[in-house]
C-alpha cells in the first residue's frame, strides 16, 4: 500500500498544526478516521511520524522529511490540477530559467509585455549557467529557459536574436584606442572568460584558436564582472557579450570596452521547452523576448 494524496494531506496538517484534533477539525473529519489514516501509513513503511503526547505532537526526524517530500509531491499536483483547468499559458505558471548575462538586460521590458498580455500568469525566473539549464529543462525544473540552442539537444526551439561579442581591457593597455579590435590584434593576446559551465566559454576557446591567442589557464571567472575586473588589472582581455558590455562595461572607467569583428565572434540565444510542450505557447513568450531584443537593438532574423 502506498499513501494516497488524501493521507499525505493529513500528515502534513498534522504536522503544520501540530494537533491531530485540530488537524481533524480543518479537514473536517473526525479524528479517530484521521489518526487511523496516519497509524496505516507508519505502519506500511515501519515508520514513525509523530510522537504523540498531552502537549500535542511532535514531527520525529522520518516524519519531517516525509513531509518535505508529500508537499513537494501536493504542490505537484496542485500544478497539474492548475495546468488542466487553465486557459492560461503553461497552465498559469511560468518556470522560466535564463542565462545571467541575457536575464537582467532582455527580461524587464519583456516581463512587463508578458504582464500586460496575461495578468493572471505568474511567472518564476531563475538565472543558472547552460548546463544547470539544461539539467533544469530535463528534469521539468524549468519550463521554458533562455539559452544557447546547441548546448540542449531534443528541445522545441525557437530563435530569438544573435549576439555579437565585445572586448574588455585595461586603461593602459596597447590596442586602446581602437574603434573596434579584429583577428590580428589578438595574436599571442591572453583571453578572460567565464568558467567552462558556460556556452562562451567554449565560444571564447573557438577565438583564440582562430585569432593565435591563448585562453587563461589559471582564472576562470564566476560573472561578467568579474572578467572586467580582472582585465582592468592587466590580466587579459576579457570577452564580453553585447548585452553587458554595451548596457555596463562601457560605463567602467577601469576598462576600455569596443566592439570584437571576428567572424563567428557571437552565439545565438533562443527560447527552448520541452520538446513534448505546445508549439503555440512557446510562439506567444518567443515574439514578446524579439520584441524586446529588438527594443535593445539585437539582430532578430
Amino acid at each position: 500500500m502506498r499513501p494516497t494524496l488524501r493521507q499525505m494531506e493529513y500528515i502534513v496538517t498534522v504536522h503544520q498544526l501540530g494537533s491531530f484534533g485540530l488537524a481533524a477539525e480543518t479537514l473536517n473529519v473526525s479524528q479517530p478516521s484521521l489518526s487511523n489514516q496516519v497509524a496505516a501509513v507508519e505502519t506500511d513503511l515501519g515508520v514513525r511520524l509523530f510522537e504523540r503526547g498531552r502537549a500535542g505532537s511532535r514531527t520525529t526526524a522520518r516524519g519531517l522529511e516525509f513531509v518535505t517530500r508529500a508537499r513537494r509531491i501536493l504542490s505537484e499536483v496542485e500544478a497539474l490540477r492548475g495546468a488542466m483547468l487553465s486557459d492560461l499559458p503553461f497552465g498559469g505558471r511560468l518556470r522560466l530559467g535564463v542565462l545571467p548575462s541575457i536575464g537582467p538586460y532582455l527580461l524587464p521590458q519583456a516581463m512587463k509585455t508578458l504582464h500586460e498580455t496575461e495578468p493572471n500568469l505568474r511567472v518564476i525566473v531563475r538565472e543558472e549557467n547552460t548546463l544547470s539549464l539544461d539539467e533544469g529543462i530535463r528534469n521539468g525544473r524549468f519550463d521554458a529557459i533562455i539559452s544557447t540552442p546547441e548546448d540542449h539537444p531534443n528541445t522545441f526551439q525557437r530563435e530569438l536574436f544573435v549576439e555579437p561579442l565585445w572586448v574588455a581591457m585595461s586603461q593602459d593597455h596597447p590596442l586602446v584606442g581602437r574603434t573596434q579590435v579584429i583577428a590580428d590584434d589578438l595574436a599571442g593576446q591572453r583571453l578572460l572568460t567565464l568558467d567552462t559551465g558556460h556556452r562562451l566559454a567554449r565560444i571564447v576557446y573557438g577565438i583564440a584558436g582562430a585569432s593565435g591567442a591563448t585562453v587563461s589557464d589559471d582564472y576562470e571567472g564566476t560573472s561578467l564582472d568579474s572578467i572586467v575586473l580582472m582585465a582592468a588589472t592587466g590580466a587579459g582581455i576579457g570577452i564580453l557579450p553585447d548585452l553587458f558590455a554595451r548596457r555596463q562595461g562601457i560605463h567602467r572607467s577601469e576598462v576600455c570596452v569596443m566592439p570584437l569583428a571576428i567572424p563567428g565572434a557571437d552565439r545565438t540565444i533562443s527560447i527552448l521547452v520541452p520538446i513534448d510542450n505546445s508549439e503555440h505557447f512557446s510562439a506567444a513568450l518567443a515574439t514578446i523576448l524579439r520584441s524586446a531584443a529588438k527594443a535593445l537593438e539585437l539582430k532578430v532574423n
